[in-house]
């Protein structure tokens, strides 16, 4: 049996899993104390189906603590960045377009180094070697144990990285070093961007894991433990520790992945509704179409693996205006919705009063909603589709009708058809679809590279990037005999010689529980 768990904004949903069957489920509002959520949400679960907890094989878990932490700037560590680019890109120097608060919070350590590959892996410069050692005594001195190396073209050759990375262990041993060849795609900026918002986040992410595996001790619980990711598969505890940027953006995704289990659909919109948001992806092939643009966090460019996600102001808790003309959020309520809706007898009017004075949601008291017309409650119903609908265009990428899926607790705020939707689906389990999707999730593996068809051939070259992609699955915690190319993708780069093609393959298998 499996346990899944997201920890949200508003929520901690948890579900206990039998193969594919659904056993137990539990929602509640998520406390401060996080770890304390997670055991009392298992708790409640193995209560709830007289289970012990010697019966669990796995737990998996999706987290928004990455996301908020480095969005709110806060438990981020100084950083050392390296770039092995000289005599190239000096005119653009590393974290060139961050807010200048994180320049702040991370630091100055940034250091230009000779090295770097142009983009069919032939050299720009030779790795300079004795610089990098120079480089390492001084942040060694300045007491930053936290580095990110970055270079150009390094997902072509990254053996400049792992180079510097060699040198830089001897001087700081117990550094945690992040090569954004590992994280991000072909862009430089982006991808060190990337690298070095990982970095940042290395020290929390020990201490977030740490909190983890506390409260499944607590739990009584020997099962292993797996994280998120962003494309709907799962990580090893300890490959979270590395690269905890690589859980951006896992709730949505968990919700997805949950959604085409539980209604069976695996081309669809979902719409995953919850206190302060819905966000609305689209799901291709049972996983989350992919963004094929750089993603903005926190007011930093990334090029990373990300969901392509709209996310709206629209949940159960967003505050509705109480005349005309009618707005809906963006402000919320968020966890605190039992304690300030109407229907709760709370003083703001949310979303769910207006969906429990319309007759189509029955939680609370309606009678605390009796005073709104009858006028005003068409009008706010009205804004509330409307926003949905609004939200759905932008999304699609064709005029034709499809599917949509509502998952999350606020999906009883829609009570009528969706213009764009072929059909509204809303499964049994909706509530509760991320912690489905995080029990059921498999392990990934990804390489995105450029190759020369000319010299290597496009059926070498794609055995080989298949190759290093299922080797990634494996290291991530894939069962080795069950890792299949679930995506795949070759773009001839137009201009560049050698017959260049960029070749980006994404694999996955089943969970190696043992």
């Amino acid at each position: 049996m499996r346990i899944g768990v997201d920890v949200g904004g508003t929520n901690t949903d948890a579900v206990l899993m039998d193969g594919r069957t659904v056993m137990a489920t539990h929602k509640a509002p998520t406390s401060a104390n996080i770890s304390g959520g997670i055991v009392n949400a298992i708790s409640e679960v193995l209560t709830s189906a007289a289970i012990s907890p010697a019966e669990i094989e796995a737990v998996m878990i999706g987290t928004t603590q990455f996301t908020n932490a480095f969005v709110e700037r806060r438990e981020l560590s100084r950083v050392g960045v390296l770039r092995l680019a000289l005599p190239a890109t000096r005119g653009l120097p590393p974290m060139v377009n961050w807010p200048a608060d994180f320049a702040e919070t991370i630091g100055d350590q940034i250091h230009l180094i000779k090295g770097g590959y142009e983009y069919d892996g032939r050299c720009i410069s030779p790795l300079d070697e004795r610089e990098i050692a120079r480089v390492a005594k001084k942040l060694s001195a300045a007491g930053i144990d936290a580095i990110a190396i970055s270079g150009v073209f390094s997902p072509v050759n990254g053996d400049m990285e792992a180079r510097a990375a060699e040198i830089v262990q001897q001087e700081l041993p117990d550094a945690s070093i992040t090569l954004s060849s590992k994280i991000g795609r072909i862009g430089l900026l982006e991808r060190e961007n990337a690298g070095i918002m990982n970095a940042s986040l290395n020290a929390f992410a020990s201490k977030v894991i740490s909190s983890f595996r506390q409260a499944l001790t607590q739990l009584n619980i020997t099962a292993p433990f797996f994280i998120s990711q962003n494309d709907g598969t799962l990580m090893k505890a300890t490959f979270v520790e590395k690269y905890p940027v690589l859980t951006f953006a896992s709730g949505p995704t968990n919700s997805m992945r949950g959604a085409a289990y539980l209604s069976s659909v695996e081309d669809a919109l979902v719409a995953d509704i919850g206190g302060t948001t819905t966000d609305i992806g689209m799901l291709v092939k049972g996983f989350p179409r992919e963004s094929s643009v750089p993603v903005d966090i926190g007011g930093v460019r990334t090029n990373f693996r990300m969901p392509d996600i709209l996310a709206l102001g629209l949940g159960g808790g967003s505050v509705v205006s109480p005349t005309q003309p009618i707005t809906i959020g963006p402000r919320s309520v968020g966890f605190r919705l039992t304690e300030k809706a109407r229907v709760f007898g709370g003083d703001t009017l949310t979303v769910t009063d207006i969906a429990v004075a319309a007759g189509y949601a029955d939680i609370g008291q309606r009678k605390n909603v009796r005073e709104l017309s009858g006028e005003f409650i068409r009008s706010a119903v009205s804004k509330v589709h409307s926003m949905l609908v609004d939200g759905i265009d932008r999304i699609k990428t064709s005029s034709e009708p499809v599917p949509l899926i509502l998952v999350g607790g606020g999906a009883i705020l829609i009570d009528r058809d969706i213009d764009g939707a072929s059909e509204v689906i809303v499964p049994e389990h909706a509530g509760v679809a991320n912690a489905i999707g995080a029990s059921i999730a498999q392990v990934g593996g990804e390489v995105d590279k450029i190759y020369s068809y000319d010299e290597i051939g496009r059926e070498a070259a794609i055995e080989d990037a298949t190759q290093q992609a299922i080797e990634e699955a494996i290291a991530a915690g894939a069962k080795a005999d069950t890792v299949e190319t679930i995506d795949f993708e070759e773009v001839p780069l137009s201009y560049v010689p050698g017959g260049a093609v960029r070749v980006r393959i994404k694999t996955a298998g089943e969970l190696e529980t043992c």
